[in-house]
């Protein structure tokens, strides 16, 4: 027991902080776009409503190598949109921490959009025709009305978001690599150890704090999600 209370090593600190910073701005770049196509595809109807939610949700059914090639076609340095990023703006996706943030947001997306989504779907659509009949205008109505109604479903959708974000490998190491210091998080450290001969105890010890952090996040996330309904709804 006592290996496993020994403090963290420069190598699994290092994939620790970076795995958080890459999750976090993952899950809160991914928010405001998944509350606008959540909205979109449960308040509305329209063609093609059914081809953009397929869309939505392919990051979710196709191999994670296959989004992270996407993105380096999209974004690398002779990408659709790399060259004039770097140009234009003078940012560098590929191979940097943006990137891993990048990858983790689209692959984190559906999960998000879903719950956010299902929770949108849930509230009565009555209680914003009475809003509207009042004047009040559908961002106005959606900001006081819509939203909080539906912030179980955000919270939990942001717990589920930075919980897969954490847990990135495939897309991550096919666009950015595996790069001490700047793309390495903790599954990519794990990658590591697990290639570096008489690593083991090193990759035990991050597949420990990988599980540990995984129930944290899903604990924290049940835990938010009831006292948000409960002061959501007053139960």
């Amino acid at each position: 027991m006592d290996f496993w209370l020994t403090s963290l090593t420069p190598f699994e600190s290092e994939a620790l902080r970076l795995s958080f910073k890459v999750a976090l701005w993952a899950t809160l770049a991914s928010l405001p776009f998944a509350i606008g196509f959540a909205w979109l595809l449960a308040r509305h109807d329209f063609w093609g409503k059914s081809i953009l939610n397929a869309l939505l949700h392919l990051p979710l059914v196709v191999p994670p190598v296959v989004v992270g090639y996407g993105l380096l076609v999209l974004f690398g340095q002779n990408g659709a949109l790399g060259p004039f990023l770097q140009d234009v703006f003078g940012i560098t996706i590929a191979f940097t921490w943006r990137g891993a943030a990048i990858a983790a947001a689209v692959i984190a997306f559906p999960l998000m959009l879903r719950a956010i989504r299902l929770s949108m779907e849930a509230v009565d659509p009555r209680l914003e025709f009475v809003a509207r009949s009042l004047g009040a205008s559908r961002l106005r109505v959606l900001a006081t009305v819509t939203l909080p109604l539906t912030l179980p479903g955000i919270v939990a959708g942001l717990s589920l978001a930075f919980a897969r974000s954490l847990g990135e490998f495939g897309a991550t190491i096919t666009f950015v690599a595996n790069i001490p210091g700047e793309t390495r998080t903790l599954p990519l450290a794990l990658y590591t150890a697990i290639n570096t001969p008489g690593a083991e105890t090193e990759a035990g010890r991050i597949v420990v704090i990988s599980i540990l952090l995984a129930l944290m996040a899903l604990g924290l996330s049940e835990l938010a999600a009831r006292r948000v309904t409960r002061a959501v709804h007053g139960i």
